[in-house]
């Protein structure tokens, strides 16, 4: 059976798909260069901002938490550019009581929102970047290949303070790359239902911490596998629609459930995945943090079935690909349609493989019987 593992990813220095996948040294630079100002500017002016809009007290700068796929390690770079860019997403926070009006935090929804406006337009301005207002954030469009969006939210007084108190603990202002790694952005626990999202016309509860706890504990428990098959499940996204599509967020949460791990093998474990995807779209799948939500109801009807129909063909060449051994080179033609082409075109690299599951001096090992596994107590409920 060939082995396109070798072509995915491998720890070699040669060309692989996921090496095609990440962003060039420059870009990543230029993201956390831009992303470095748009914090800057918003810690030196908003609080002034938002006095010139009528808010008095005691000044308060915003905190931010970067989130999405450049939170998760799932990021790619974008396919097809014009019109694909990669999304920055960093999360604005203010304390409630700076966003409250008489305690009806919709009254302040549009000054929130223009206040940030008002920072940004002159940055964006000079820079020669693009500022446009979304239904859930303001975005920074940056250059050709990749903006910032900024979702902008409300916290509880006492946790906001935390924060402050947290980051000041860990000597916060001397962090010399303070918007290049999303570790160091220093964190309290926050009650799920007290974090407010300003969108155009309500707030609504929204906790983007909720969603990376729960992917970090899928690939705590799933191993880095996971998380490689999933951007590659968001590259063949890319390469079959210009824009739309399921978005990644819904590919996360389908994809996590059919994960199965398969050693050294990424190619069966994204075939496992890549096969269980079009009937978990018809079913409809659910928000991993919020049991109510279907994120497939994004996609409408047509929309699912059309996903599942390409998945559904991607399954067909990709087990082609991988049965044949005498096809190797229809093997990285098949999968360069499917994914594009950055996808190597080294059949070269395509080996056969021993075992599906271990390596080849495991598998030549006959298996010994070992001990009688002891059966501890249980207790039921």
């Amino acid at each position: 059976m060939p082995n396109l593992s070798p072509l995915l990813y491998s720890s070699n220095e040669h060309t692989t798909f996921l090496k095609g996948l990440d962003l060039v040294e420059t870009e990543k630079q230029e993201i956390n260069a831009a992303r470095a100002d748009v914090r800057a500017e918003l810690r030196e002016k908003l609080p002034g901002a938002l006095r010139d809009r009528g808010y008095e007290g005691k000044e308060c700068k915003p905190k931010f938490f970067i989130q999405g796929s450049w939170a998760y390690k799932t990021l790619n770079r974008p396919c097809q550019t014009p019109p694909q860019q990669s999304d920055v997403d960093d999360g604005v926070y203010l304390p409630m009581s700076i966003v409250t009006e008489e305690n009806r935090p919709m009254m302040a929804i549009k000054d929130f929102r223009a206040a940030v406006s008002d920072v940004l337009q002159p940055l964006c301005d000079g820079k020669g970047w693009e500022l446009t207002s979304k239904a859930t954030c303001l975005r920074v469009e940056i250059s050709t290949f990749a903006h910032i969006d900024l979702p902008l939210y409300a916290i509880p007084d006492d946790q906001y303070a935390l924060i402050v108190e947290s980051m000041e603990a860990r000597n916060y202002g001397m962090l010399k790359s303070i918007a290049t790694n999303s570790e160091q952005d220093c964190w309290k626990k926050l009650p799920s239902d007290k974090i407010l999202l300003a969108c155009e016309d309500k707030w609504i509860v929204s906790d983007p911490l909720k969603m990376k706890e729960w992917f970090e504990l899928e690939i705590s428990d799933k191993e880095e596998q996971l998380r490689r098959v999933i951007r590659y499940i968001k590259a063949f996204r890319d390469n079959q629609w210009d824009k739309g599509g399921p978005s990644s967020i819904l590919l996360m949460a389908a994809a996590c459930p059919l994960f199965t791990f398969h050693y050294k093998r990424d190619d069966l474990a994204l075939l496992a995945v890549v096969s269980g995807l079009p009937d978990a779209l018809r079913e409809g799948v659910k928000s991993p943090v919020d049991s109510k939500v279907y994120l497939t109801e994004a996609l409408g009807e047509e929309g699912v079935e059309e996903a599942a129909e390409k998945f559904e063909t991607f399954k067909k060449y990709l087990v082609a690909s991988i049965e044949d051994s005498a096809q190797k080179e229809m093997a990285c033609r098949w999968m360069r349609t499917m994914l594009g082409d950055r996808f190597p075109d080294r059949p070269d690299l395509i080996s056969e493989s021993v075992s599906q599951s271990m390596p080849a001096a495991m598998a030549a090992i006959p298996p010994e019987k070992g001990p009688s596994e002891i059966v501890k107590r249980t207790k039921a409920g």
